[in-house]
């Protein structure tokens, strides 16, 4: 069966593959003399538009298709019995993240209001045609951060598999998609977000200097789900029968992964997706330098991070002298989401060094959150929460110092951003460390508030399955769904 689906998924993205080069090659074509200094007549600007709104579009999809990561990462990570659960949940989030977004998210996160809250555009009506000065139409942008949107409700999932009762994480799901990610994502994306304006004359801290960066979501996406999952797993405690590896050192540990196969194969569906989720965020494919200078860090992260981690546990820990896994692969994950954020401002050495802290943060942060008794079956407070932490920090120790901001058709780089290994001072360190705290600190209070009220809930709305819906027969797969994910054969 999985060798059916693998060679599917790897069918599926050969050709979304081509179609990419395709597209890459027109948008080369078209747009190669372009720079941030051209002045463009509407015609020309209108092709400047459509070429970074195929990009936009081309990015989203590309994001999209994390999906299917996601639920190959956690489903292989889980225990065969929570299987169906684990596919159930996100295919659920994603459905219920379209219609929220619609509704109020992308109100409250882009449009404008005040440094707290976006307070228009409700149901997308009254939009204007385009999303500020970028030229990509309204739609277009909100289908890419549709996708960003439904990518921080999956890692919110991930902690809490094999005890969530699913009416309960129909409840969270609302609280994180249609209010916790939006309006926290304000302060920092919305285009009067304090975060986003601070540093600025009459905005946050004015003698700072900067504002908050957040190029692709670090702190955005990554750490709002992995502290939101951090609540959600602290609130519902354990799985039922799970030892900790401090209560018993032969018996305690993570219950073994039913299918690393699939999980691997999800992990690497996310890094090709993170494609998307980098490069895309330019929202422009003018900025040829921009782009590729992205995806080169991106890859780099990535492999650092994969090692680091390899290394760690090869040398470390209680795998010592095994090249383990589970490991390699949420070494990678925590690369990835570190370069997230200063992707576009550091150099590819830049992109090495703070991948390989990722990659050692993940094993660190595993064993702690074991050693602290929270149950995390995916890794997903490590790998989202504590390498989304750093990799918003790193900002402010490795922007080298040569590009500036992102615009339709190139960065405008009469203001680099430096950071403190490359000359830059304190300054963009300190932004980076006031708004990652904040964001980080205010998405735990709130979330840890919202679990620990639908933990009071009567059953079945009670975060927490019913203990003889976890610990029957067929566990969660059979009590809330009615099947199972491998049913005997006849």
């Amino acid at each position: 069966m999985w060798r059916h689906g693998t060679a599917f998924f790897g069918g599926k993205i050969i050709g979304f593959a081509a179609l990419l080069v395709v597209i890459l090659f027109f948008l080369a074509s078209a747009g190669g003399r372009a720079s941030a200094a051209d002045t463009y007549t509407p015609h020309e600007t209108a092709m400047v538009n459509a070429i970074n709104t195929a990009w936009t579009l081309v990015a989203a999809f590309l994001v999209f298709g994390m999906q299917a990561g996601f639920v190959m990462l956690e489903a292989g990570f889980a225990r065969q019995r929570e299987t169906v659960n684990v596919l159930m949940e996100c295919i659920f989030d994603t459905c219920l993240c379209g219609f929220l977004f619609w509704g109020i998210g992308y109100a409250f996160m882009f449009s404008h209001g005040n440094g707290f809250i976006g307070q228009h555009w409700f149901f997308l009506a009254g939009t204007p045609a385009t999303y500020e000065a970028t030229g990509i139409p309204i739609l277009a942008h909100w289908i890419f951060q549709f996708a960003f949107a439904d990518t921080c409700s999956t890692i919110t999932s991930g902690a809490m598999i094999g005890r969530t009762g699913f009416r309960g994480d129909i409840l969270y799901s609302i609280g994180v998609t249609g209010f916790i990610y939006p309006i926290l994502g304000h302060w920092a994306w919305g285009p009067d977000g304090f975060l986003a304006t601070m540093g600025s004359a009459g905005g946050f801290l004015p003698g700072l200097g900067t504002s908050f960066r957040d190029f692709a979501g670090s702190t955005v996406v990554h750490t709002i789900g992995g502290v939101i999952s951090l609540a959600g797993a602290i609130a519902l405690g354990p799985r039922l029968g799970r030892i900790f590896a401090r209560d018993d050192k032969l018996r305690g540990g993570m219950p073994p992964p039913h299918n690393l196969t699939i999980a691997a194969v999800g992990a690497f569906l996310l890094w090709f997706g993170w494609y998307g989720f980098n490069p895309g965020s330019s929202l422009s494919a003018m900025d040829a330098q921009g782009i590729g200078r992205i995806a080169a860090n991106t890859t780099l992260g990535a492999c650092a991070g994969g090692m680091s981690a390899m290394l760690a546990t090869l040398w470390f820990g209680p795998t010592k002298g095994k090249f383990d896994l589970g490991f390699s692969m949420n070494g990678f994950l925590g690369g990835l989401v570190a370069i997230t954020c200063p992707c576009y401002w550091v150099d590819p050495l830049g992109a090495i060094m703070l991948g390989l802290v990722a990659g050692a943060l993940v094993v660190i942060g595993v064993h702690l959150v074991e050693w602290l008794r929270v149950d995390d079956p995916v890794g997903a407070v490590s790998v989202h929460g504590l390498a989304g932490v750093w990799g918003t920090i790193s900002l402010g120790l490795f922007a080298c110092g040569k590009y500036g901001v992102p615009g339709p058709t190139g960065a405008d780089n009469a203001s680099p951003v430096a950071g403190l290994f490359y000359g830059g001072g304190s300054q963009v360190l300190l932004a980076q460390l006031l708004g990652v705290l904040i964001v980080a600190g205010c998405t735990f209070a709130v979330a840890f508030a919202m679990m620990n009220a639908l933990r009071l809930l009567p059953h079945p709305w009670n975060l927490r399955v019913e203990p003889e819906g976890e610990a029957g027969l067929g566990g969660l797969d059979v009590w809330e769904h009615g099947i199972e994910a491998y049913p005997a054969q006849a």
